[in-house]
C-alpha cells in the first residue's frame, strides 16, 4: 500500500477527504491527518508518506513552508495543493519545491479522486523504474566487483592500483575472505569426450549450483571459476570477525559439495585455506591451497596446509616453480624459456635419491595433470594428442616414464604454440579491437573469441604486453576520451558516458571522479576559458 498523509486546518474538509476519496481502492493506506505544518512534517518524518495533500493558508506553519521543508526531508513524495482562488499565484510559488498538482477550494472531489489516481499512478512508475535501475547497478556493481577479486587471485593488480575500487565504493582493507577451492574430480579425463558446447555447459551448470550453494547462510560471497573445472568460492566478513573459524569453513565446504552431488551428479575436491585470507594475498592463498588439492585428488575435503615444513615442501616448492615456468613459456609463445625450464626441471629431478623416488613419482603425476589442464585452457593440445598422452599416461610404471610424458607433452604444446600467431600480433590485435568497439560492453570473453584464444590466456598476456590489466587499461582509454570530449564537446554527460561505454550515468559518474578527482559536469566547468 502507498502512504498518503492529509494536511488541513478545518476539520470538516479533513474528515470529507478522508471518507469522500476511494483511498483502499486507489492503493493508499492514510497514515496521518495534520491541522497545520508543524505536526503535518513530525507525521511525515515518522512515516514518510508517498502522497500529501496540503491546504496553503494554515496556523502556526503555512502549506508553502511545510513543503520546502519536506522537500530536505524527502524528494519523493508527490504534493497537491489545496487553495483558494485568490491565494493561487501564491500557490504557484511551490513549483520550484516539484509541485504538479494543484486543487481550488471548494473541493471538487470528482477531480480530486482523478488527481489522486494520476499520482498514484506517477509514483508506482517511478518506484518501478527505481527497482529497475537497482537491478542494472546491482548486475553492473556484482560484476565489476568478480572482475576486481579474480584481479587478486591471478595477482594481475592491487588493492592500492584498481581502477575500480574507490567507483564501487569497496573498502576491501576492512575485509577477509574465507577462500573455497572447488575442483571437479578427474576433470580432465570426464571432459576429454565432451564437445566444447558440452564443457561449457556443463561448467555453466556447476557455477549455477555453487552460486546458490550457500545462500541460506545469508554470507555475501563471490564465485569465480579460475579454468575449467575448477572455482574459487571467496565468503565476504569484516577484517577480525571472531566468529570465522576453520570449522565454519569445512561446514561450507561440506554443503557445497553435497549441493553439486544432488544438482549435477558429480563429486569434487574442496581446499579449504585454513585461515581468513586480506584482498592482497588471495593469489598466494589460492596457489597454496591449488598445489594442496592438486597433490591429493580425490579427497573430498581438504584443510591445505600452507605451511608444510622442511625440504620436502622446498622441493615441491621448487618442482612447481619450474612447471609455471614452463606454462608461462607456453602462454607467451617463448620456446627458449620454455626449454630452459624443462632442463632446469629434468635435471633436478636427476639429483633426487632413491629414497624419495615414490614421492617424486607422484608429484610428476600431479604435474602431468596441471600441464594438461593448463593445456587445455590455452586450446594449444589437440584432442587426438591429449587422448594419446592420456594412454600413456596409464601405462606408466614409474617416475622415468612420467618424466618421458612431461617431455613430450611439452614438445607438443611448443609445436602448436610457435605455429600459433606470437603474443605481440595477438595484442596489436587486441588493441585494434577496443579502440573500434570503446562505446560497446567490451568484455575479456568477448575478445578472446575474436582472437581464437582462452580468456584466462587472453588475460594473461594482456598484463605482460601492456603493463596493466584489462579493466585497467580499458577505463584508462575510456576516461581520457571522455575529458576530451567534455573539453571541446557540448554533448551531454549522459551522451559522453554512453558513447565511451557507459551506458549507466550514475557508474560513468563514479568512474570518472574516482580517476580524474572531478565529476565530469566540474571537469567541463574547468576547462571552458576564463573570461577575458
Amino acid at each position: 500500500m502507498l502512504k498518503a498523509l492529509l494536511v488541513d486546518d478545518e476539520i470538516n474538509i479533513l474528515r470529507n477527504l478522508q471518507k469522500v476519496i476511494p483511498w483502499e481502492e486507489i492503493g493508499f493506506e492514510i497514515v496521518g491527518l495534520a491541522g497545520n505544518g508543524v505536526k503535518a512534517l513530525q507525521l511525515a518524518e515518522e512515516h514518510r508518506p508517498d502522497l500529501v495533500l496540503s491546504d496553503i493558508r494554515m496556523p502556526v506553519m503555512d502549506g508553502i513552508t511545510f513543503v520546502e521543508k519536506l522537500r530536505e526531508l524527502t524528494g519523493e513524495c508527490e504534493c497537491v495543493m489545496l487553495t483558494g482562488y485568490q491565494d493561487f499565484e501564491y500557490a504557484r510559488s511551490v513549483m520550484r519545491f516539484g509541485v504538479k498538482e494543484y486543487m481550488l477550494k471548494p473541493i471538487d472531489y470528482e477531480e480530486l479522486e482523478q488527481v489522486v489516481r494520476r499520482a498514484a499512478s506517477a509514483i508506482r512508475i517511478r518506484r518501478q523504474e527505481a527497482r529497475s535501475e537497482e537491478r542494472k547497478w546491482g548486475s553492473v556493481v556484482g560484476l565489476a566487483y568478480e572482475k576486481i577479486l579474480y584481479d587478486f587471485l591471478m595477482d594481475y593488480t592491487s588493492v592500492a592500483a584498481h581502477p575500480l575500487l574507490a567507483a564501487e565504493e569497496l573498502q576491501l582493507d576492512e575485509l577477509e575472505y574465507a577462500l573455497l577451492l572447488v575442483d571437479l574430480d578427474r576433470y580432465s579425463q570426464l571432459s576429454l569426450g565432451w564437445s566444447e558446447e558440452e564443457r561449457k555447459l556443463w561448467n555453466f551448470a556447476i557455477r549455477n549450483v555453487l552460486q546458490e550453494a550457500l545462500a541460506g547462510e545469508k554470507k555475501k560471497y563471490a564465485v569465480l571459476q579460475m579454468r575449467e573445472g575448477e572455482w574459487c568460492l571467496l565468503i565476504e566478513h569484516p577484517k577480525g570477525d571472531a566468529a570465522f573459524d576453520g570449522g565454519q569453513a569445512l561446514r561450507w565446504a561440506e554443503l557445497v559439495r553435497e549441493a553439486v552431488g544432488h544438482n549435477v551428479k558429480l563429486g569434487v575436491c574442496i581446499g579449504i585455506c585454513p585461515r581468513p585470507v586480506s584482498a592482497d594475498r588471495l593469489s598466494v592463498a589460492y596457489k597454496s591451497v591449488q598445489r594442496s588439492v592438486s597433490l591429493a585428488p580425490g579427497e573430498g575435503l581438504l584443510i591445505a596446509e600452507t605451511e608444510e615444513a622442511g625440504e620436502r615442501r622446498e622441493s615441491v616448492d621448487f618442482l612447481w616453480q619450474l612447471v609455471e615456468a614452463i606454462v608461462s613459456g607456453l602462454k607467451q609463445c617463448d620456446r627458449r624459456q620454455t626449454e630452459e625450464a624443462l632442463q632446469s626441471l629434468n635435471r633436478h629431478l636427476r639429483t633426487i635419491p632413491d629414497t624419495a623416488l615414490l614421492r617424486v613419482q607422484q608429484i610428476l603425476h600431479f604435474l602431468v595433470l596441471h600441464l594438461l589442464r593448463e593445456m587445455r585452457e590455452m586450446d594449444v593440445l589437440p584432442q587426438t594428442q591429449e587422448e594419446a598422452i592420456w594412454g600413456k599416461l596409464g601405462r606408466c610404471m614409474g617416475a622415468k616414464d612420467l618424466l618421458a610424458v612431461m617431455n613430450e607433452l611439452i614438445n607438443q604444446c611448443l609445436q602448436v604454440v610457435v605455429g600459433k600467431k606470437s603474443s605481440v600480433v595477438l595484442m596489436i590485435s587486441a588493441k585494434d579491437y577496443i579502440d573500434k568497439k570503446l562505446s560497446a560492453d567490451l568484455g575479456i570473453d568477448e575478445l578472446a573469441d575474436y582472437l581464437g584464444i582462452s580468456g584466462s590466456y587472453f588475460s594473461l598476456l594482456f598484463k605482460q604486453h601492456f603493463g596493466v590489466t584489462f579493466v585497467e587499461y580499458v577505463t584508462k582509454l575510456r576516461m581520457e576520451t571522455a575529458k576530451s570530449m567534455l573539453a571541446v564537446s557540448d554533448r551531454s554527460v549522459t551522451q559522453i558516458g554512453e558513447s565511451v561505454g557507459y551506458l549507466e550515468r550514475r557508474y560513468f559518474t563514479k568512474v570518472f571522479q574516482k580517476y580524474t578527482g572531478m565529476t565530469p559536469s566540474e571537469y567541463r566547468e574547468s576547462k571552458k576559458p576564463a573570461d577575458s
